[in-house]
């Protein structure tokens, strides 16, 4: 932007107040559902970003390129922050793209008498904007990826929760179908809490997953052997009558392994094994 910089560093700095009111009032008749405080702070940051570059002499062939690090760096908190907000992508493209309007109408208004100037100038701004444009869907894009990556981790923590159910007996429930990550996850929460309470027994309640697979059953014995190794046992509950089937169909190998109809047998077990009584006493009126 080297031929048209100072007209459009001129543009940006005595005119900015203008060119800010003129993209704001954009964005109004738009309905970029922006509340407008939000939208004055980020089009102030993004406009004097973007003049730092234009001063800095940034060649608007190039976006990656050093005088526009500032610019970037506005783009990529704006989208994040409407990422996690819900916003779309196309309403943070809109966003920028909205900037068009005032910048081409300062640019008409200084080169009225020279249409060759305005139509270079035009071209070059233009293009500058579609390359913030679409810097800012792919940003958009990123930070959306890992806000679903995140939910799915707190997810993953929250669906296998390590529950202490007696002194020296942990559970964990387990809810939908196993995969070698939640696995993963899982083995690493029991260990842990084995560790940090000292027990001697874990359940692992397989109420919740709908079908067991070689594949599950195998993401099983990992974990029952991740345990042993810890010096504990493991107890397996929730072998209802089509999963005990298809574990035979299949010829899994649970031999070693105790198994136990519900979680309830499974508890009344490790209690026996720690060398608890429970018994029954009269009810209180």
């Amino acid at each position: 932007m080297k031929q048209n910089s100072a007209v459009v560093d001129d543009l940006l700095s005595t005119h900015r107040d203008q060119v800010l009111a003129e993209w704001q009032a954009e964005l109004v008749a738009g309905g970029g559902g922006r509340d407008l405080g939000s939208e004055v702070r980020e089009t102030g940051l993004l406009l004097d970003s973007l003049l730092s570059g234009v001063r800095a002499n940034g060649n608007t062939d190039n976006f990656d390129d050093a005088p526009w690090s500032g610019v970037r760096e506005v783009l990529t908190r704006l989208s994040a922050s409407r990422a996690a907000q819900g916003s779309t992508a196309a309403d943070t493209s809109r966003f920028v793209l909205a900037l068009k309007k005032p910048l081409f109408a300062g640019l008409q208004r200084r080169f009225a008498d020279q249409p060759a100037a305005l139509v270079d100038a035009t071209w070059e701004i233009s293009s500058l904007i579609d390359k913030m444009a679409q810097f800012t869907v792919t940003t958009y894009q990123r930070s959306r990826e890992d806000i679903i990556v995140r939910q799915q981790q707190e997810l993953l923590e929250l669906s296998t929760p390590v529950v202490k159910l007696w002194d020296g007996v942990l559970a964990v429930p387990m809810i939908g179908t196993l995969d070698s990550g939640r696995t993963q996850l899982v083995m690493e929460a029991l260990l842990q809490r084995i560790v940090e309470t000292g027990s001697e027994l874990a359940i692992i309640d397989i109420t919740g997953v709908p079908t067991v697979d070689t594949l599950v059953a195998q993401h099983l014995l990992k974990t029952v052997t991740a345990i042993r190794l810890m010096g504990a046992d493991c107890i397996i509950s929730g072998i209802r009558p089509q999963i005990a089937q298809t574990i035979v169909h299949l010829g899994i190998d649970l031999e070693g392994i105790t198994t136990k109809a519900t979680l309830a047998d499974a508890l009344s077990l490790a209690l026996k094994r720690a060398g608890f009584v429970v018994t029954k006493g009269k009810a209180q009126a």
